[in-house]
């Protein structure tokens, strides 16, 4: 059983993350709160596998909340990205998913069964949100610098997979699979997932 904390400051929102949540058998939410505050002590004292965090809350934001729990919990971001910025910083914060708030059900489940596991789900979506704030070079001939199992490992990743499914889709290992998001990243110079993924738009290795 994955247990869920769920910090967001709206009422209707909060209370649809836990109903989408708990209508899964493998989900168990263990407590919902409407600001940051709230959101530390209660992680504290409960110790979710994972937090479902707002970045614009009350206390404290979601990116400090970020802070404060990402060396011990799982944290999933939901944002609409009001700030360009937010998203590197809750990256370099320690979070491991990241969500809009017009994210469907499903994509809201398989982030909080991803970060369980110990994966990143990336939205594409949310990744072009901040590709079309702050566009960059295209660089055709950057797709040359992966070999063809690295494409289709990167073309997976876009998709917004996990390691697990990327690897039942390519009929890979875990392993291999990380093994080549490792020689990925240190090829196109990433940091994380996400920017590989936004390598991939710019690199026209994966469509808009």
């Amino acid at each position: 059983m994955i247990t869920v904390l769920i910090a967001e400051d709206q009422d209707m929102v909060r209370m649809g993350f836990r109903l989408i949540l708990e209508a899964q058998p493998d989900v168990e939410v263990v407590a919902d709160v409407p600001d940051g505050i709230s959101a530390v002590q209660r992680a504290k004292e409960l110790t979710p596998q994972v937090c479902l965090v707002d970045v614009r809350m009350p206390g404290l934001d979601g990116l400090e909340v970020t802070r404060r729990l990402a060396p011990h919990t799982r944290v999933v971001v939901v944002t609409t990205f009001d700030s360009d910025d937010v998203l590197q910083k809750a990256l370099d914060l320690g979070a491991c998913g990241f969500l809009t708030k017009d994210a469907s059900p499903g994509l809201l489940v398989e982030a909080v069964r991803s970060a369980a596991r110990g994966d990143v789900l990336v939205s594409p979506q949310v990744v072009l949100r901040v590709l079309r704030r702050a566009p960059k070079p295209v660089d055709h001939a950057a797709a040359g610098l992966l070999n063809p199992r690295e494409l289709d490992v990167v073309r997976q990743v876009s998709r917004g997979l996990s390691n697990n499914e990327i690897a039942a889709a390519l009929q890979l290992s875990v392993s291999s699979v990380k093994a080549h998001l490792a020689s990925v990243q240190a090829k196109v110079k990433a940091r994380n997932r996400v920017e590989i993924v936004a390598w991939a738009f710019r690199a026209h290795v994966v469509a808009d």
